[in-house]
């Protein structure tokens, strides 16, 4: 669903290829109903619809079973009762207009805040009645989608002996890899500033300073798939600038667990929370512990030259290193599986998710109109701000103050992050207002603009 763009930028979780897998039935029910009276669901992402090679599928879910479809045919249907959205593909100015009382909004996110900014703001979120993103607090949580498991961290380590070596061969201490560069994070103007005071080899497009021994390392669907011989030639670093392209709130990559896998430390800005899903006390460095790259520098050198310091940031890799009981218990809870063909995939896994609360929904408005008004209808789901919600962008080094006026990032994200809270709130307002016709959105996105020129 990601669009590969190989380890170096930011790539495909593990789960994604199951996509493309046999079409899931769910686990089974008791459901005799047949396929023309139940419930559909309507994948508005087509892209991600994950039941092939037909357009429609039946789910037989734990709770009961629904028709699920990519057809658009279907959308003013009465049976359509949930629009499932993919949050990258979402477009505030092509959403489906006049929006049906009877139908829910469903989001499926689980890229970077970067992809969608309109997510991020209260209005934007606000319009789907269920979320599956990044954030615990969703209802259902992808927080974990790059870790496959426990046994994924415990992977061995280089031993210290040929991490030594490596360095007295020249290369540095601290590896840097990334080809996606000008992101919301700043990260480059941050990796920029460190590298004048500690060596940085870094292989990608952003910052290049070293080139990869070989063609084949070269290739980004080496890195993508996790290559052997790749992995084998990161991990003699000793730290890894683990810089997400985004902040916000559990948001974690492949950045984050890939080097803690290896056992090289990540050095690491991205979810402010992070701490909360880390296997014990000692296990990274965070950037923003340390006032300045500087500091952080003089840190990261001292660890490279005190062995048995550095060693303390891999001891959850020994027999019962790993402490933290709350990433063990999210990992044992998590109904979905990485990699793990006995469980399904999430994007089927909320599927189910929604057919569930969605047949739910369907009974308790029967019950509600055989009673006459005496059991009460139910009361809509909302989305909350903190489903998604995610902070303004702020340079990676430095203040806004300090930033010229032509900056190529504060023009682009600043930007784009203020113009998304406006699309959300256009969009929010046609809705109230039934408004059918999608051509208008750019004249209410006006209305705002104006209204906030008055403001100021």
């Amino acid at each position: 669903p990601c669009g590969a763009e190989g380890w170096t930028q930011d790539a495909v979780p593990p789960g994604a290829a199951f996509v493309a897998a046999a079409s899931y039935r769910g686990p089974g029910n008791n459901d005799t109903r047949s396929n023309k009276a139940l419930p559909i669901l309507l994948w508005w992402s087509g892209s991600l619809f994950p039941h092939f090679p037909g357009d429609t599928e039946r789910i037989d879910c734990p709770r009961g079973s629904c028709l699920v479809t990519r057809s658009r045919r279907v959308a003013r249907h009465r049976r359509t009762k949930a629009l499932i959205f993919y949050g990258t593909d979402f477009r505030a100015y092509e959403a489906p207009l006049p929006r049906l009382s009877h139908q829910t909004w469903a989001l499926f996110h689980e890229e970077s805040p970067m992809n969608n900014y309109v997510l991020s703001h209260l209005p934007g979120i606000q319009l789907f009645n269920y979320t599956a993103t990044f954030r615990r607090e969703s209802d259902y949580p992808l927080t974990l989608q790059w870790l496959p498991g426990v046994g994924y961290l415990r992977g061995p380590a280089v031993p210290l002996a040929e991490k030594d070596a490596w360095r007295r061969k020249g290369y540095a201490p601290v590896l840097y890899m990334q080809s996606h560069c000008d992101v919301p994070s700043d990260r480059d103007r941050y990796v920029r500033e460190l590298m004048k005071y500690i060596q940085v080899d870094s292989y990608g497009k952003c910052l290049h300073n070293r080139e990869l021994p070989s063609e084949r390392l070269r290739d980004t669907s080496t890195a993508t798939t996790e290559d052997s011989e790749f992995m084998t030639f990161i991990a003699r670093y000793k730290f890894h600038l683990a810089l997400e392209n985004a902040i916000c709130d559990d948001y974690m990559t492949e950045k984050l667990w890939r080097p803690m896998h290896l056992g090289a430390v990540p050095v690491y800005r991205g979810s402010p929370a992070v701490r909360d899903w880390m296997p014990n006390n000692l296990s990274i460095i965070l950037i923003d512990d340390f006032d300045s790259p500087q500091e952080l520098a003089k840190y990261l050198d001292f660890l490279d030259k005190n062995g048995e310091e550095y060693m303390k940031y891999l001891e959850y890799k020994n027999l019962g290193g790993i402490k933290n009981q709350f990433l063990l218990e999210s990992l044992e809870r998590r109904e979905w599986g990485v990699n793990d063909m006995t469980l399904p995939n999430y994007l089927n896994g909320f599927e189910c998710f929604i057919c569930d609360r969605e047949n739910i929904r369907v009974k308790e408005e029967q019950e509600h109109r055989k009673s006459h008004g005496k059991i009460p209808a139910p009361r809509p789901r909302i989305a909350q701000f903190k489903h998604m919600g995610c902070p303004v962008p702020t340079p990676g080094f430095g203040s806004i103050e300090d930033l010229s006026g032509g900056d190529s990032w504060k023009e682009m994200w600043l930007q784009d992050y203020w113009q998304s809270l406006d699309q959300g709130e256009a969009l929010t307002a046609m809705i109230h207002r039934n408004e059918s016709h999608q051509g208008r959105f750019w004249d209410y996105m006006h209305e705002i603009f104006l209204k906030r020129m008055r403001q100021h």
